[in-house]
């Protein structure tokens, strides 16, 4: 269980969350909502301990299993068989077993019996952990993910981010904690694989916190929803599921709204009182205060205006270029003895539109950055055309650098910015006042692809490269992205499951991996979207 009481969280000034207090215990299946920059993130990551608040405390009994946006693992070279059964300490007692068996089968005399004795103990503890029904129990949660023993068997710096990701799920997964902290668990997975966790999470034993932008996911799952109200600073409990908390939340607005229109009523008959009684000197003092009064009551109602905003984007106009901007030509990418994908032929025209298929695992991420330069390819070469100004959105925000503040990162995207516009910018993409010092290391996901988004809206890019692009972002949020696809007069190659995305992007073709076939876009591959 985890107890928390008067809390609050900051962001630099801004006060997130103030005087929260609340319950997770077992069967709580709770779903946290609110708009990017609510402080979702930062709370999750309070709660498991990764984090300290302003005040108030969080104290936990029990096992907590986190999963974070952007998980980082600290060895790479482990295995992803390993890393999942990591959570239940497997991974040590087995790799000792297999070291005891060694010394047993080639040593003699003590060094043997040393060995057999030590075997033993580790059997009872492997036993005691759930022996090889715990191991078959992981590998099935891991293909439920789409990670197959192909990919199991495999080092984590050969995995993709999104299969990086899906280990990471399945080892908290299969953790068996009493309390489940999952910060947008469906992104990188396939449709079979979401449909599979929702059914996974609705029969927790345990109690969950989960934070989603997938509405299937919360609907099915959640029997508690957290509503973090950025003009209040509030945290809105509702023990009820999502379509009765849609209903409440619906009727709670229209009293707010009209909580506001009497506010603002009264700030204007106050203004008015103000107004004819300072012409009397008997009575400036109380003049001033009705003026105070007012003012108070409409910098309030700023407040909610500021938070109710936006991100407003729209991409930049394209540098000009040549007909063909960027070429590749025998592309193939190996990890060590895995082979991703090889001749890979991809030609980006002047305004064209391109989508990369393929299942999990199939390289389109690796792709995009060998298009990007992030990157070498084995074999083959990506040429530059004329003109060429490239414009790259990685799926876990590699192209921020997180020691480094808001602001310093659009510097330098935009080097000959002025600082004047560099601020509009941000401002656009609701990042003012204190937000632009934050380190971007310490930003939400919303925060991040907001971040990483600006940086494009200032690059002037004839083609983008965009990977996963409407992730961790609120719906209002995701509407604007999908505009600025519609609207971009550049050339756009794009990784997506989100078919909103490909129906803004309206491609003229695909390439499909891992063979890098390439097709006219047709309805038939609409379906390959969700899966792939």
């Amino acid at each position: 269980m985890i107890t928390v009481s008067d809390l609050e969280l900051r962001a630099g000034a801004r006060i997130l969350i103030e005087s929260a207090s609340f319950r997770i215990a077992r069967g709580d299946r709770i779903g946290l909502v609110g708009r990017n920059g609510a402080g979702k993130t930062t709370l999750t990551k309070c709660l498991a301990g990764q984090g300290q608040p302003a005040s108030g405390a969080i104290t936990s009994t029990g096992e907590v299993g986190y999963l974070p946006q952007d998980p980082r693992t600290g060895d790479l070279d482990t295995f992803a068989r390993d890393r999942v059964l990591s959570a239940r300490g497997l991974d040590v007692v087995i790799r000792r077993m297999r070291e005891n068996e060694e010394r047993m089968a080639g040593g003699k005399g003590a060094t043997r019996e040393r060995a057999m004795k030590k075997y033993e103990r580790l059997e009872t503890e492997f036993l005691t952990k759930g022996g090889y029904a715990a191991e078959a129990e992981a590998a099935t949660i891991a293909a439920s993910l789409g990670l197959p023993d192909r990919v199991l068997a495999q080092p984590l710096h050969t995995l993709s981010g999104g299969q990086r990701r899906r280990v990471e799920l399945a080892r908290i997964l299969f953790s068996d904690a009493d309390i489940l902290l999952l910060d947008e668990p469906t992104n990188h997975l396939d449709a079979d694989s979401i449909v599979w966790l929702r059914d996974f999470l609705k029969t927790y034993r345990g109690g969950l916190v989960v934070i989603s932008h997938d509405i299937n996911l919360v609907e099915t799952v959640v029997n508690k929803v957290f509503y973090l109200d950025a003009t209040r600073s509030q945290i809105d409990q509702y023990n009820m599921g999502w379509k009765q908390y849609l209903t409440q939340r619906e009727a709670d607005e229209k009293r707010r709204r009209r909580e506001r229109a009497n506010a603002e009523k009264k700030a204007a008959a106050l203004n008015t009182q103000a107004d004819k009684m300072r012409a009397k000197a008997t009575k400036a003092v109380a003049a001033q205060n009705m003026a105070r009064r007012a003012e108070k009551l409409l910098r309030g109602l700023e407040a909610e205006r500021q938070n109710d905003k936006v991100a407003k984007l729209r991409f930049p106009d394209p540098a000009p270029c040549g007909k063909t901007p960027l070429t590749a030509e025998g592309l193939s990418k190996s990890y060590g003895s895995l082979e991703i994908f090889t001749d890979v032929n991809l030609a980006v025209d002047r305004g064209s539109r391109v989508v990369i298929l393929g299942l999990n695992g199939a390289g389109k991420t690796t792709l995009l950055r060998l298009l990007a330069g992030v990157e070498e390819p084995d074999t083959g070469a990506v040429r530059p055309g004329h003109g060429l100004k490239l414009g790259y959105y990685a799926q876990e925000h590699e192209t921020l650098d997180p020691g480094r503040t808001v602001l310093e990162n659009m510097r330098t995207a935009a080097p000959d910015m002025d600082l004047v516009q560099i601020r509009k910018v941000l401002g656009s993409f609701l990042f003012s006042g204190d937000d632009v010092d934050k380190p971007a290391g310490v930003l939400s996901g919303g925060e991040k692809t907001r971040l990483a988004l600006a940086t494009l809206v200032v690059s002037s890019a004839n083609v983008l490269l965009l990977d996963e692009p409407t992730n961790n972002l609120d719906p209002a949020s995701r509407e604007e992205i999908l505009g600025a696809l519609r609207t971009f007069s550049g050339a756009v190659v794009l990784v997506t499951h989100d078919e909103g995305a490909v129906d803004a992007l309206q491609p003229e073709r695909i390439i499909l991996l891992p063979d890098g076939v390439e097709d006219l876009w047709g309805a038939d591959y609409a379906d390959l979207v969700a899966l792939a």
